[in-house]
């Protein structure tokens, strides 16, 4: 099966994981300061907290830049849950902002119209979490702006865009954001198997953020007590371990290669698919550099006789398995129900969602198999 993601493991990672199961240590041992060091230097960041998922991310960071009730925090609609569902963990309310037609990311425009609309109606906005959409980073500079005129937390949820520069800046993302969420699934362009990061150069909070990882405790060296700790607020088991650390440290040093193989599927796929009216290529800026987490393509189905259900099935049929990203957010039951958003809020959001369908790219897929995926899909397209 052509998957639409897939993770690439070689030998050198499964030395790194089985030094661990024969060492003392399978938790909580020095793999996970290692990862984290490994981490900052990567990305040019003063401090680092690794955590079990980019999910418990989120929540620890929503904590511990203490996000209450009465408070607003902006998300994209076409977004994984995890972000939106953080806030609502914090007691706060997520809205969200519609995405540009080209880049598929927060609208900065509407952006900045929605936290005035807020402002008329003597609300808060609290915070701001920007996705950088399947690996094609934000307006940052614009997005930077923002937080800085209204005094607005700025959250990167980097977890597609591991990988990708911005003003040709590998380290782009903690140079304009205050937090930056990494997420080390599987399908994203490093793994730990489940796992994820804070990465700040806001030291005092990753310092919080470490102890809410761990149950709220801190411990604390007394020569009578040397058992000793103290829980001063209520935390949370979101650690992480040593075997997901080396496995972790093993990929980052893979990363670079990961991303060029990933460019590389998607000049092909740019190729195959560009100057046809039934598809729209993703569209990147010259200051930025695509980390490709997946490949969005859009499809006019409109112009078609077979519907997105029909060429998901016909193609799965021929081992080639596509995905959609996502679903807008707003449109989920619990969100419909909760917040009373509708069809209709966000309509970009909504007209990408009926055209987009995420195409096979990872490290291990062959040129043939990229082929494969191109010319199934034409056959099912293009009328001949």
């Amino acid at each position: 099966m052509i998957n639409y993601g897939r993770q690439f493991i070689d030998n050198l990672d499964k030395k790194a994981v089985l030094s661990i199961l024969k060492s003392n240590w399978l938790t909580q041992g020095p793999k996970i300061k290692h990862f984290e060091n490994s981490l900052k230097k990567k990305f040019n960041v003063d401090d680092c907290c690794v955590v079990a998922n980019g999910t418990a991310a989120l929540h620890l960071t929503g904590l511990a830049l203490d996000w209450k009730e009465g408070d607003i925090v902006l998300c994209s609609p076409i977004s994984f849950l995890a972000g939106s569902n953080a806030v609502i963990y914090s007691g706060a309310k997520p809205d969200f902002v519609d995405i540009d037609n080209e880049t598929y990311n927060i609208d900065t425009k509407k952006l900045e119209e929605k936290i005035k609309f807020y402002q008329l109606k003597k609300k808060k906005v609290k915070a701001i979490i920007s996705t950088d959409y399947s690996g094609n980073p934000c307006d940052w500079k614009s997005l930077r702006q923002i937080s800085k005129t209204y005094n607005i937390k700025l959250i990167n949820d980097n977890c597609h865009a591991i990988g990708a520069t911005y003003e040709k800046d590998r380290c782009y993302a903690a140079k304009y954001a205050e937090v930056v969420i990494h997420s080390y699934h599987p399908v994203k362009n490093i793994t730990t198997g489940e796992g994820g990061a804070i990465l700040s150069n806001n030291r005092k909070l990753c310092d919080r953020i470490r102890i809410l990882r761990s149950h709220g405790i801190k411990k604390k060296s007394k020569k009578d007590k040397p058992w000793f700790y103290e829980m001063r607020e209520l935390g949370y088991n979101y650690r992480i371990t040593d075997i997901q650390c080396a496995l972790g440290i093993s990929q980052l040093k893979k990363l670079d290669k990961f991303i060029k193989k990933r460019n590389r599927i998607a000049q092909i796929y740019n190729k195959c698919f560009k100057n046809n009216e039934l598809f729209k290529i993703p569209s990147i800026k010259k200051n930025c550099k695509h980390a490709f987490h997946f490949y969005p393509l859009l499809i006019n189905f409109k112009k078609l006789k077979i519907s997105k259900k029909i060429l998901f099935n016909k193609l799965k049929k021929k081992n080639i398995q596509l995905q959609v990203h996502y679903i807008p957010i707003h449109l989920q039951p619990y969100y419909k129900k909760r917040f009373g958003f509708k069809k209709g809020d966000f309509p970009i959001a909504e007209k990408f969602y009926e055209k987009e369908v995420s195409l096979p790219i990872y490290f291990s897929l062959k040129r043939e198999e990229v082929y494969k995926v191109v010319n199934n899909i034409k056959s099912l397209c293009i009328k001949k």
